[in-house]
């Protein structure tokens, strides 16, 4: 970030080491009381990588699954618990909570200059509601097990399910909390905390997307919080709320629950184009073309994303008159996305690319959303929607845009700010290589769903027509492969810790805030306040 960083006051804390955090002096104790929002969010990052753990697990299984057509590796039972234990865990336990809770957390105070968020205790707080309620679902997951699909549809998961879907749906219920008050931390921090000079048009696009990701949080998930809250007390007490039998409307549930999950998708990939419109910058030696128009296409894709929750519902028997309204506003957000990607381009335009393996992630980014994005305009099409959902088409897009989008930019982003993070650089060879690897594995896993699912196959079904196998061969090969681009970087990254070689203040040459203090930062992350007089990444 361009600024003239001017000393006011006397240093608060010599720089340090990521090694000091390990001495007798820090021990558990300091972990689990401190309120420096750095070490919360490296309390997110391990509790993330259990539940991405897990997660993966889960979807290595399905893959082991589809292997053959007979459904030969699991039960029918199985294999039901088996991908609502996957969806449930990423979607609510990893990709929604990824980038905010852990880079969020490290970066959006110093990026303004402040020393630490507003409510640091309310931070510690909501870390603590995440690891209570995330221990709830993976225990009602595991134990029991739940086979409604992370969606939770009415009627079953009122009337016909037996499983632990109570427990999960409280479980959910208490993570939620934990997002709320993140979001009101982020919030009320951007507004209140940001340095001298430091106006709403020279924030850097990282805090943007935080701050529009934190708005949708706070609106969006009360939302999710009551109906869920509703399937309980249905599911309890048999009140009528969306069982017809007893005078309730099944079409409420999906209603409320894409109100909020449409916006969720926001949730999960604004905080990625923020990550990518920080990356490019360092490594193209230019300041993102048309600063303006991609930090304003934030806030589009937040208010929109609040407008077309219906296209989920085009085969559900809403109004066709209500199904052309969604599916006009569904093409309206692709505007806004295009802004993004398009000045994302131009930005390499005359730019002095150094090829790094932050900006591999972004530009795998870009082409795997890009991908995913165009494929959402085809589901946003009422008469080809009807042919393509609940098949595998709609897996496929999903993945495209959370997976090869989201996941691929918190790999992205723990490159980019690792040295700054840990004061230690991580080997860059195998770092391309995994990076390579992801792009590669991804596409072989989930491009020939696409394929399955224009041919007709349909989506959680535990065995298939035969036709179907050479795909299901394909993309589960490529799940090996993907496998191992999220292998690899867990080692050389836990290698660099010791072994790494000490990064500096600034290896990237970035003009970045977050670049001007140590590696890794004090405990109030400057030695004086910073005064800023310029737009991010600029000289």
């Amino acid at each position: 970030m361009a600024t003239i960083a001017q000393p006011v006051g006397q240093p608060i804390e010599q720089p340090g080491r990521f090694t000091h955090y390990l001495n007798s002096e820090y021990g558990i104790r300091s972990w689990l009381f401190t309120t420096d929002h750095k070490r919360i969010a490296w309390l997110y990052v391990i509790t993330l990588t259990l539940a991405f753990g897990l997660g993966a697990i889960a979807a290595g299984l399905i893959r082991l699954a589809l292997f053959t057509p007979q459904g030969d590796v699991v039960t029918a039972q199985g294999y039901d618990e088996l991908f609502t234990m996957h969806g449930v865990i990423m979607v609510w336990l990893f990709l929604i909570p990824s980038i905010p809770a852990t880079f969020g957390n490290f970066f959006l105070p110093i990026m303004l200059g402040a020393r630490d968020l507003a409510f640091p205790r309310l931070n510690l707080l909501s870390w603590y509601i995440y690891v209570f309620g995330g221990a709830w679902v993976v225990a009602a997951l595991v134990y029991g097990g739940v086979d409604t699909g992370w969606t939770f549809y009415t009627p079953y998961s009122t009337e016909y399910s037996h499983t632990n879907v109570v427990p999960t749906e409280m479980g959910i219920f208490i993570v939620g909390f934990s997002t709320i008050l993140t979001a009101l931390n982020f919030i009320v921090t951007t507004h209140r905390m940001r340095a001298p000079g430091l106006t709403w048009f020279r924030l850097p696009l990282f805090v943007w997307t935080i701050y529009a990701t934190s708005l949708i949080m706070l609106l969006a998930t009360p939302v999710l919080a009551i109906a869920l809250l509703l399937l309980v007390i249905q599911r309890v007490w048999t009140v009528g709320i969306f069982d017809p039998s007893l005078g309730g409307d099944p079409l409420l549930f999906q209603h409320l629950f894409w109100f909020y999950s449409h916006p969720a998708v926001y949730i999960m990939i604004l905080p990625a184009m923020g990550v990518v419109s920080e990356i490019i910058p360092s490594f193209t030696r230019r300041p993102v073309f048309g600063y303006k128009a991609v930090a304003i296409s934030s806030f589009g894709l937040a208010i929109v994303g609040f407008l077309v929750w219906g296209h989920h519902m085009f085969t559900s028997g809403q109004s066709i008159y209500a199904s052309m309204i969604f599916s006009v506003m569904s093409f309206l957000v692709a505007i806004f996305s295009a802004i993004k990607v398009f000045n994302w381009t131009f930005t390499f335009f005359r730019g002095s690319v150094w090829l790094q393996t932050p900006l591999l992630y972004a530009l795998s980014f870009i082409g795997l959303f890009v991908m995913g994005g165009l494929t959402g305009l085809y589901l946003a099409t009422l008469p080809l929607d009807v042919h393509l959902t609940d098949t595998y088409f709609v897996i496929a897009h999903f993945h495209y845009i959370m997976v090869g989008g989201t996941l691929s930019m918190y790999l992205g982003a723990m490159h980019y700010w690792w040295p700054k993070m840990t004061g230690r650089m991580y080997p860059e060879l195998p770092a391309k290589l995994a990076a390579l690897l992801l792009f590669a594995g991804f596409n072989l896993t989930f491009f020939p769903q696409y394929v399955l699912g224009a041919l007709g196959m349909p989506r959680r079904y535990w065995s298939y027509d035969p036709v179907y196998q050479v795909w299901n061969v394909l993309s589960s090969a490529g799940a090996t492969v993907l496998a191992l681009g999220y292998i690899l970087p867990f080692v050389y990254l836990l290698w660099s810790l010791k072994y790494g070689e000490k990064a500096g203040p600034n290896p990237w040459g970035s003009k970045g805030l977050e670049w001007q203090t140590s590696s890794p930062p004090p405990r109030f992350n400057f030695r004086a306040t910073p005064v800023i007089t310029q737009r991010p990444h600029t000289q």
